[in-house]
């Protein structure tokens, strides 16, 4: 049977390479590609003039929000903790903390704040090589990274403001140095810290970085625990990931939850993506890994491969059989992480082309491995010179077909005046926060896209779109004091949209102050309330009255739920929220069983997503209520959501005697009371649940009709 040392595949010694005797030459080199792409990155930036669509632009406005809390970026300050993870409801704080930090440096413009990429991609090259470094030396190491940043895919990335670029370097940063500590040999402190932090940050960066990282962390894991020197390493590993993910994952795990379904389930069933494994889903990315890495650098990797695997025939049945004794070290784990990445993320039902983007680094390196193999092949042949010349050529033409194509993605015009529309706004209304409301919904004129623009230079102008149903336009005309319509397509089929437009230019209360021009023919209108018409509409007394709707129980949820979502549209600063809080603890210190006032404070802190004090508001609404079902019920959910099952279960025990304990009341108060028993370790009650539980929902659907 074959060493593994005589399975190793080298290229002459190692020794004559100029990078193994001066190193400083090959970080030199590693140095000088990373500016080289850099550059091409910022020459594109400069040349294409497309604004940020929805994606890039929420992105955008999440790395301003995190600047500003931070306090680097005018316009804001620290909000405490709490605040913090406000900003991040759905996707994790990391990327956007460090984006924020770059912005105060570069700038906030979308050019300025796309700096931060090219220190993603320099983290992703570095990671690359030192992994590239350890399996076969300084010269595979620069091969493999000059692979990387010239793939077409990772290449638009680098241009392209989503999180999948730092999420790409993040987790392939984890992998590394998690085989790192697993290798044989290994397993030393630093390692498992550096690796558990670096795990850590690749899931606060975005959490589809458990798609590739949740099959070799189980594995590390696994043979971690059967070994007594590794053993506490693991479970002191595992400590320090939850205490650093569970505070955000804490604070927004419903939020997160909804935004996943949305984002992953919902949309890739409207974009009729397979899901599963069946053979659809399975050779759904493959089939795209040509074009995103390049069909030149593709074609070189898999002739190299199929050259080595002649060279090595002999040994192949050997290989197949044991592949972690026959490869040489590193390798197995390499392939591991890219087969179970790419199988993992197969049963994502959103199959998005940059979803497989962390996969795609560990396919170059395995990639690499075939142009090497080439090279082996061609030197006895051709000679080493002529050998390595037309490598380089090949690098070159596979360079080539990607600026080509970068070529070819550029946009010469904006698209939309939306830069313009905003800088004027900016102009009128200084510091002063405003919401101007938006009918239109294109890929270059939208609320997340006009939003960046409207919040540079330390300004809060922030748009929101509101009006695709019929029942939201009363309140749209009766508290909006700036709108933006378009003439022609705005983007939208739905009617009421356009409907809505004719309102507002028919209504008296309303005046054009200003116009852009569009593409197409068509025109931008930017409409203020009058000044004789009065101030806007406030919502401060529908809120106090669908707070005490709450005391009806479930039947009160559904009107606050239809006039909710769309006034936090109308009003994205809340500030009605801090109107109601000074009117209610101001009423509360005169009258401190005032009904209004604590049901008021409740529904503020639940909207908020202050669980905690929404709890101790329904606590004293159960002593004022002492016959009333609900407040107890709502403490239950919001002490649940706080993650406090056995305090949610106290007290829920329905009294019998009052007459407003309806059996709906009592059925939904049983269900909460078997859940958080069930939660809090008494297994007999999730047996209970399995009862209680549907009758619960027949009646929330009962009272909800």
């Amino acid at each position: 049977m074959a060493s593994v040392s005589d399975c190793r595949l080298t290229a002459g010694s190692p020794l004559t390479s100029p990078f193994e005797r001066r190193p400083w030459l090959w970080w030199l080199a590693l140095t000088g590609l990373w500016a080289l792409s850099t550059g091409a990155d910022r020459l594109w930036l400069a040349l294409d003039q497309r604004l940020p669509a929805w994606d890039q632009a929420d992105y955008l406005n999440s790395a301003v929000d995190h600047g500003r809390a931070l306090g680097l970026l005018a316009g804001g300050g620290w909000p405490g903790w709490a605040g913090l993870l406000d900003l991040s409801p759905k996707i994790p704080p990391l990327a956007s903390l460090v984006n924020g930090t770059v912005m105060a440096i570069t700038g906030q413009a979308p050019d300025q704040a796309s700096w931060a990429l090219a220190l993603w991609h320099g983290l992703l090259l570095l990671v690359v090589a030192c992994w590239g470094r350890q399996l076969q030396g300084r010269r595979f190491a620069l091969l493999a990274a000059a692979l990387v940043a010239i793939a077409p895919a990772l290449a638009s990335l680098r241009v392209d403001y989503t999180l999948d670029l730092p999420v790409s370097a993040a987790s392939v940063l984890a992998l590394w140095l998690l085989g790192r500590w697993q290798a044989p040999g290994a397993g030393r402190w630093p390692q498992a810290i550096a690796a558990a932090l670096a795990v850590t940050a690749a899931i606060l960066v975005k959490q589809s970085a458990l798609l590739v990282l949740v099959p070799p962390c189980l594995w590390a894991a696994g043979h971690g625990l059967v070994q007594r020197g590794r053993r506490l390493q693991v479970l002191l590993a595992l400590g320090l990931v939850l205490v650093l993910v569970l505070p955000w994952l804490h604070h927004n795990w419903i939020t997160t939850l909804g935004g996943t379904e949305r984002a992953v389930v919902e949309s890739g069933a409207a974009e009729g993506d397979p899901s599963g494994l069946g053979l659809a889903s399975l050779l759904w990315y493959p089939r795209l890994w040509p074009s995103q890495l390049g069909l030149l650098s593709v074609g070189v990797g898999l002739g190299g491969l199929a050259l080595a695997a002649w060279r090595y025939r002999r040994r192949l049945p050997s290989l197949l059989r044991q592949p972690l004794r026959e490869l040489p070290p590193g390798w197995p784990w390499l392939l591991g992480c890219g087969l179970s990445g790419w199988l993992f993320t197969s049963l994502s039902p959103n199959k998005d082309p940059r979803y497989i983007a962390p996969v795609l680094p560990l396919l170059v390196l395995m990639l690499s491995w075939g142009w090497r193999e080439l090279g082996i092949w061609l030197q006895p042949r051709l000679g080493r010179p002529t050998a390595a010349g037309l490598l380089g050529l090949g690098l070159l033409g596979a360079a080539g077909s990607t600026v080509q194509q970068q070529a070819h993605a550029i946009e010469w015009s904006a698209g939309s005046p939306a830069a313009e529309v905003m800088a004027s706004l900016r102009q009128q209304l200084g510091k002063r926060p405003a919401v101007v409301m938006l009918v239109a919904n294109t890929e270059d004129l939208n609320e997340h896209t006009l939003t960046s623009f409207g919040r540079l230079e330390g300004a809060s102008v922030l748009a929101r779109r509101l009006g695709q149903r019929r029942q939201d336009h009363g309140a749209v005309l009766a508290q909006s004091q700036w709108l933006l319509l378009a003439t022609g397509d705005q983007g939208t089929r739905r009617p009421e949209a356009r409907r809505l437009s004719r309102q507002v230019r028919s209504d008296g209360r309303f005046q054009v102050v200003q116009r852009w021009p569009w593409s197409q023919g068509r025109q931008l209108e930017l409409w203020q309330r009058r000044p004789q018409a009065g101030p806007p509409q406030r919502f401060d007394a529908q809120f106090l009255a669908l707070s005490r709707g709450l005391e009806r129980g479930v039947a009160g949820l559904p009107p606050l739920f239809a006039a909710i979502g769309p006034q936090h549209q109308l009003d994205p600063h809340f500030r009605y929220q801090r109107r109601v809080a000074r009117w209610a603890r101001l009423r509360l210190s005169r009258r401190p069983d005032d009904r209004d006032a604590l049901w008021s404070l409740a529904l503020l802190d639940v909207l908020r997503n202050r669980p905690a004090a929404a709890a101790q508001w329904f606590s004293r609404l159960e002593q004022a209520e002492p016959g009333n079902p609900w407040p107890g019920a709502y403490r239950s959910v919001v002490l649940l959501a706080d993650w406090r099952a056995c305090a949610a279960g106290r007290g829920l025990k329905t009294p019998s005697a009052p007459p407003s304990v309806t059996p709906s009341a009592a059925a939904i108060r049983q269900a909460l009371r078997d859940l958080s028993r069930g939660l809090c370790g008494q297994p007999q009650a999730l047996l209970q649940l399995r009862q209680s539980l549907p009758a619960a929902i027949s009646a929330v659907k009962a009272e909800t009709r």
